[in-house]
């Protein structure tokens, strides 16, 4: 079969397709055809070598995918072959085929596409996993989203408006903004032309936002949390602007708010349960029309470079996914 391979840590331009052996099911394992494997920001940096993660080089890249069952191993009861499902697997999705966890694995309805499915688990379940779980946003509060047409920020969006939320999307051009409103926005922001402080002042008549959504950091980050309401949540979700900020704790202590952090990796080993039930909850969303992923671009295995320099450099509006050919 055929791989994208990472053989140092490097730049994007310096991955390669490779034909690999077929991997074969072991115990509790599974094998999966890939049909689609979405692209999110950790992969670019694990290539680079930038991640929490290193993982053992050489390694294919690509944490989430969708497709067919093609083998399972001994021990594995409750999926079968030419069953639909989408994994998390932090690694292995840029190939057309993976091996996985069968515990990694979920079952997508036929009504799912496969391109669709594989944009659910990372950016999706970190923006269910920061407002559900640890922003605990309730229905009629604000919530602000910076950089809202990624992948995370219009997942946030999206799913800010499912749970009742007034949704102010903040982003860097108009065009970002109008996707946002498509998918549920009640005002925008562009921060490039506009005061962010001044106009979230103007458009929460000067309370603040209740919920800060922060896939960016940078300079975003203290302008964002200087206009918190009291009580706030500022969801750390990553550092998409490439800086880490540095914020001042004064202003926690003025705003009675609260800076918390997101991983949704911890929490998909840590609370498998818990991450289930989100991923089950946002297919239902998905089929019944509440929420509408967007899949911006697609890409072949070849162009795997392409996808991830887009992603860098933070072209990529909602998500893109790279597509395996059979």
């Amino acid at each position: 079969m055929r791989a994208v391979i990472c053989s140092s840590f490097d730049q994007p331009e310096t991955l390669t397709v490779e034909t690999v052996p077929d991997p074969v099911a072991a115990a509790g394992e599974i094998v999966v055809e890939v049909h689609a494997a979405g692209v999110n920001f950790p992969d670019a940096l694990m290539v680079m070598g930038q991640y929490q993660v290193r993982p053992p080089l050489p390694f294919t890249p690509g944490g989430e995918a969708a497709g067919v069952i093609s083998a399972v191993g001994p021990g594995v009861s409750h999926l079968q072959v030419g069953q639909r499902v989408v994994v998390f697997t932090r690694t292995g999705a840029f190939a057309e085929r993976l091996c996985a966890p069968a515990s990694s694995a979920t079952p997508i309805p036929e009504s799912l596409s496969f391109e669709v499915a594989a944009t659910l688990p990372l950016a999706f379940g970190t923006a269910m996993h920061a407002l559900i779980d640890r922003a605990k946003i309730a229905k009629g509060e604000t919530l602000l989203v910076l950089g809202a047409s990624g992948g995370v920020g219009l997942a946030a969006v999206m799913i800010g408006k499912a749970l009742g939320a007034r949704v102010i999307a903040a982003a860097s051009t108009d065009e970002k903004l109008a996707l946002c409103r498509t998918h549920g926005a009640d005002d925008v922001i562009n921060y490039t032309t506009e005061s962010l402080r001044d106009r979230v002042k103007a458009i929460t008549n000067g309370l603040g936002p209740d919920v800060i959504c922060d896939p960016v950091g940078g300079d975003l980050t203290e302008l964002a949390f200087r206009s918190i309401a009291w009580g706030g949540r500022h969801l750390v979700i990553g550092f998409a602007g490439g800086a880490i900020p540095s914020l001042p704790l004064n202003l926690p202590l003025l705003k009675g708010a609260s800076v918390v952090g997101v991983f949704w990796g911890s929490f998909e080993q840590r609370e498998p349960v818990a991450n289930a039930r989100h991923l089950s909850q946002l297919m239902d969303w998905v089929v019944n029309g509440t929420i509408s992923p967007v899949v911006s671009a697609r890409y072949a295995l070849h162009e795997s470079a392409s996808a991830l320099r887009a992603m860098l450099e933070r072209r990529v509006v909602g998500k893109v996914v790279v597509v395996a050919t059979h």
